[in-house]
């Protein structure tokens, strides 16, 4: 074999090779001689280091070389694994007219024999570079290569008569670096056979970004979009989202399936909240109307009234009472999934002020056995804590009504809201209807605390504990107390001092 040093060789027939030099393509090197006829094993550079100069030695490896070197023979082993498992496998020639050597960055590569007609009839791009040449034996060599075992899992296509069949079993990942390098080197059975995989399996999530990723960066056929039509909704759909979410919504709502209702409740509540989150970066097209939403609270209010008037009418001894209770808690939990979507959405201000005015609920509320009804105050609960937390912003006088209007029945049905169920944070309940106390005027908030402080000493943990936001209003009555003239200027009279 000829040394790449060795100037007197100017044989022209052992220097008929390819001449073109691609990066991240294709090397010609015109002193290789032709190859023997067999496959190299997977190689690397010696990482041994070069002998040194007397009375200059040199430093003693440190620890994170050390380490480096370790992780790099590592690396090497997967690769050389990897790719010699694809080499066994491989129908390529013992004796070949063309010598392909496939270089990573790192140095690690893998040459074999492989047949001219084969690369010139599967490929445009090697047909174009070994035009000319028949009866010459080349070297070629791919240098910086991204993945060597995909390279020569590429040229393993090659030699198939059925991609297709090939392909099955491959995962998404393996396929879309097949079709990358299909692509750069022209190989279009290869392309289309990648597409055609990758159109018919399904992909999760991270795949997903994957596959839009490398067809956005690739020249592919036409048939690339078929691919797509999966994640890409047609104008027409995407321009009825409210409708879809509205039939989606009354489907939940008048589910027979009570189990069934509150997972496609979940459901839905989180492929919405994920709706929000991404609005705020501008990739959601789906757009909820506050009307739709409103729609659905007065269609739960209409049938919530309509099942208290008629429950609060009927014989105790009547048989369908237990049904009629059934509904008055399926219709409360049914509005409360829709508030709680209208707070995710910071569409809830104007429920609050329609909730603060249902005076005949709030009666007919009190005529119904608290193990039914106290999933109506929960309701309550959600709007304080909402508001308690900042979340719901609505005038004092709506905030003042609201409690007027249902804070006694929350105090009623605190004590089975805590025993009922496990969706109820205690906690969070008394913070919140603490901190919406406590946004009121001073006076109001007196009225309130002192009628919560004989309630909760007659009631005990049957009644919320907001002891904290009576301690934050004795503190602004009697020990911190400020006066502000007509210039709004503020004057602090501190009792402590």
């Amino acid at each position: 074999m000829a040394s790449p040093n060795n100037n007197n060789n100017k044989n022209p027939k052992n220097n008929q090779l390819v001449s073109t030099m691609i990066k991240q393509g294709f090397i010609s090197n015109p002193y290789l001689s032709p190859s023997p006829p067999h496959t190299q094993i997977p190689t690397r550079p010696d990482n041994n280091p070069s002998p040194t100069r007397p009375g200059n030695p040199s430093p003693s490896p440190t620890l994170f070389d050390m380490m480096s070197e370790e992780q790099n023979q590592n690396s090497f082993k997967v690769q050389h694994d990897r790719v010699f498992k694809v080499l066994a496998d491989a129908p390529f020639p013992a004796v070949g007219d063309v010598r392909l050597t496939i270089a990573a960055r790192d140095g690690f590569k893998v040459s074999m024999d492989v047949h001219r007609r084969v690369l010139v009839g599967k490929s445009r791009f090697f047909a174009e570079k070994l035009k000319g040449r028949n009866g010459l034996q080349h070297s070629v060599e791919i240098l910086d290569c991204d993945d060597v075992e995909v390279y020569v899992e590429t040229l393993v296509l090659m030699y198939c008569d059925d991609l297709k069949k090939r392909l099955i079993g491959e995962d998404v990942t393996k396929v879309l670096g097949l079709l990358k390098i299909s692509s750069a080197i022209m190989f279009d059975d290869g392309v289309l056979a990648c597409l055609e995989y990758l159109e018919a399996v399904p992909w999760s999530q991270q795949e997903e970004e994957k596959v839009v990723s490398h067809l956005s960066q690739l020249q592919l056929p036409d048939s690339a979009a078929d691919i797509l039509q999966r994640l890409v909704a047609e104008p027409s759909t995407s321009s009825r989202s409210d409708d879809i979410l509205q039939r989606l919504l009354t489907a939940v709502l008048h589910a027979k399936d009570d189990k069934a209702r509150k997972e496609m409740k979940k459901v839905i509540s989180r492929l919405l909240r994920e709706n929000t989150s991404n609005s705020s970066s501008h990739e959601s097209n789906l757009d909820i109307s506050r009307d739709t939403l409103y729609h659905f609270c007065h269609r739960c209010l209409t049938s919530l009234i309509l099942s208290l008037s008629e429950a609060t009418s009927v014989d105790d001894n009547r048989q369908d009472r237990g049904i009629l209770m059934g509904e008055i808690a399926r219709e409360a939990d049914n509005l409360q999934w829709i508030v709680d979507i209208l707070i995710d959405r910071k569409m809830g201000d104007a429920f609050v002020k329609l909730w603060a005015e249902q005076k005949e609920l709030s009666v007919l509320h009190s005529k119904i056995p608290t193990m039914y009804r106290h999933e109506i105050s929960k309701i309550t609960a959600q709007l304080c804590v909402a508001i308690g937390r900042g979340i719901l912003l609505v005038p004092k006088d709506v905030r003042y009504c609201l409690l007027s209007t249902w804070l006694e029945s929350l105090y009623e049905d605190f004590g089975w809201m805590k025993r009922a169920g496990r969706s109820i944070d205690k906690k969070l309940v008394e913070e919140g209807l603490g901190q919406t106390i406590l946004t009121l005027p001073l006076a109001q908030q007196q009225t309130i605390l002192l009628n919560w402080f004989d309630r909760f000493l007659n009631k005990g943990d049957d009644c919320p504990n907001i002891q904290r936001a009576f301690e934050v209003w004795w503190r602004r009555s009697f020990v911190k107390q400020y006066t502000v003239d007509s210039q709004l200027q503020l004057a602090l009279f501190d009792y402590t001092e």
